[in-house]
């Protein structure tokens, strides 16, 4: 985490911090697009940490905007370390969505908005057949996942990081 937190202050950054332990970096950047964004923060972790992967930016205003939009509110009450936030790379198509809603076969609950999938795991996450690869092949686009609890602390940290923050 150290290595992502010093290649975001190398290129720029302001503020960069990670969050927990699991990729989740934030910080101030100049204004451009999150596209840009993700590029750039792809193409220096190759070159820079010899790391290829995929990078999902959002900016403050676009994870409150996760929060708002949230269809299971219940889940986030009850049983918050269930509920999934998939963000992704572009927007699911509603017909891909739906292909993946039909082909689930335990007891998942997939629901598309924007960018995000918000995904119900009521009988845990580790067990399900409902697996990243299975959504992105199912959806046509990359994404990464984090609990609720997770997005949470991702939105409030972006919040305090300044007006322009963002996280990958």
């Amino acid at each position: 985490m150290a290595s992502l937190r010093d290649l975001a202050s190398g290129l720029g950054f302001a503020a960069a911090r990670t969050i927990l332990n699991s990729g989740n970096l934030v910080f101030a950047a100049p204004v451009t697009t999150t596209a840009a964004l993700e590029s750039r923060l792809e193409a220096e972790a190759a070159a820079r940490l010899g790391v290829e992967t995929d990078v999902v930016v959002r900016t403050a205003a676009e994870w409150q905007a996760v929060i708002d939009s949230n269809p299971f509110p219940d889940a986030a009450k009850d049983d918050p370390g269930h509920l999934v936030v998939m963000a992704l790379k572009r927007s699911a198509k509603p017909q891909d969505v739906r292909a993946l809603q039909a082909a689930i076969t335990g007891r998942e609950v997939v629901k598309g908005h924007g960018a995000q999938l918000y995904i119900v795991y009521p009988d845990g996450i580790g067990r399900s057949k409902l697996t990243a690869a299975v959504i992105e092949k199912a959806i046509g686009t990359r994404g990464t996942a984090r609990n609720w609890n997770t997005v949470v602390k991702l939105a409030a940290a972006c919040a305090e990081t300044g007006p322009r923050p963002s996280v990958s």
